[in-house]
């Protein structure tokens, strides 16, 4: 029994949606579909979430809405045209025309309530075409199926109980078409899934009723083990862990969300991602144990737009409380730092520098500065971190070495290191300049001359 989700680059026109049927039909053990709102037909067009979007802002600033209503709902009417159905479209179009009537006051209710609409009319006009086409299928809101979420709009975390619920679709004799992208509370509110979206959606229901396999269907053919934007006939991974997954979507891969996969790792469910334009190529499968060989890098990651700030005081270690006072002073100020590695004297404060403006940045180096007595502070900017990604690390002697040397004889300088106690990953902090430098210098390191 296997979960599919399907992307919206895979769900974005007819042509596409012809390929998600084959795949479907290829596989009678793809019981459960999940699908998103459709996604860009050419690289100028616009999501229809970034439209419903669009459309939520127009009503919130009390604008007319009827450009925006008729643009979306033709994405829908062009693909039900195309295919010859007529069930679904007019219960779309009432869903999509009547969101303006909610009763909703609250901006983040109202987000939600709109948002969630181009996944929910998707699924609907999915299951038609399928039970048109050979595969009986019937669209399953998520209200029917279970999802039942925490109220908080926006950043829907699924309920324990949900699960059990879920396991009852097992019983389904047609093939399941579900809205991914948000859940249902207690008192039948939408809230969505504030990361990873269908993603999130797919894995839940996978862990629910217990699949042999969730499929993640996108629009590569693989993970691949560095940016194929900047390593041209990037090597693909054909095996990863669950760990090494969630430390590569975490340091920059964009495949997946980082904790997209939570429910699916925790019920110990295997993934794959594949291509829906190419489904015969293997993908990459994700596992909690790799059964290849264990090298010692699988991928290296970068992602820019950090701010590092450097403190220091002799005899830091000797001062107790003084992590504690650092980051009572993060929480007062609302600020989530991302990695916070430290020495006898000193620590490195890692954050998202578009969490600090100038007005906050001088408050929290006054507080600092004022709370600990520090002997030296140095703030800067526009910095990356570079991972090198591997469970093999911990068995193989002078990874660090051989990365360090590398990004040496590329005169990339080195503003942080750090390596984590499960040895799964190792971080460097460097220029925003030098990122694409360094992946590459890291890359023919330990792809090419392996």
């Amino acid at each position: 029994m296997k979960v599919t989700k399907f992307g919206g680059s895979s769900l974005s026109n007819t042509t596409q949606l012809q390929k998600v049927l084959s795949i479907v039909k290829a596989d009678p053990e793809r019981r459960f579909i999940i699908v998103s709102a459709p996604g860009k037909r050419v690289e100028s067009d616009t999501k229809v979430t970034d439209l419903l979007i669009q459309y939520a802002e127009t009503f919130l600033n009390k604008q007319d809405t009827t450009q925006i209503e008729k643009e979306i709902i033709s994405r829908y009417k062009e693909i039900s045209d195309e295919l010859n159905l007529k069930e679904a479209l007019p219960e779309i179009t009432h869903l999509l025309s009547s969101l303006k009537e909610t009763t909703y006051t609250s901006t983040p209710r109202i987000m939600d309530l709109f948002k969630s609409s181009g996944e929910n009319c998707h699924a609907m006009l999915i299951a038609e075409f399928f039970s048109r086409n050979g595969v009986p299928a019937q669209y399953i809101h998520p209200k029917e199926a279970g999802l039942l979420v925490e109220d908080i709009p926006g950043d829907a975390i699924i309920k324990k109980e949900a699960y059990d619920t879920l396991y009852n679709l097992r019983q389904l004799d047609t093939v399941a078409v579900i809205p991914g992208f948000f859940g249902i509370t207690e008192n039948d509110d939408i809230c969505t899934f504030s990361r990873g979206g269908s993603d999130v959606t797919g894995s839940i229901v996978a862990a629910g009723v217990k699949a042999d396999l969730y499929e993640n269907f996108t629009d590569v053919d693989a993970i691949y083990s560095a940016h194929p934007g900047i390593i041209p006939n990037c090597h693909a991974i054909k095996e990863l862990t669950f760990s090494e997954m969630r430390e590569l979507s975490y340091s920059g891969f964009k495949v997946l969300h980082d904790e997209a996969l939570m429910p699916a790792f925790k019920a110990n469910i295997p993934v794959v991602i594949k291509n829906t334009n190419n489904p015969s190529a293997p993908g990459t499968l994700i596992t909690s144990k790799r059964t290849t060989s264990n090298e010692a890098v699988v991928g290296i990651a970068g992602d820019s737009g950090f701010t590092s700030i450097y403190i220091s005081k002799y005899l830091m270690n000797r001062q107790l409380g003084f992590g504690y006072s650092v980051l009572k002073i993060l929480k007062d100020l609302e600020l989530q730092y991302e990695h916070l590695p430290s020495g006898i004297d000193d620590i490195t404060i890692i954050l998202r520098k578009d969490q600090l403006n100038d007005s906050l940045e001088a408050d929290l180096i006054k507080r600092l500065q004022e709370t600990l007595d520090l002997d030296e502070i140095i703030v800067k900017h526009n910095i990356s971190m570079i991972a090198l990604v591997g469970e093999g690390m911990r068995n193989n002697i002078g990874v660090a070495s051989r990365a360090t040397s590398a990004l040496s004889r590329n005169h990339i300088n080195l503003e942080m290191i750090s390596q984590g106690s499960s040895e799964v990953s190792i971080l460097f902090a460097i220029d925003d300049a030098n990122e694409k430098n360094a992946i590459k210098a890291l890359y023919y390191e330990f792809f090419c001359l392996a």
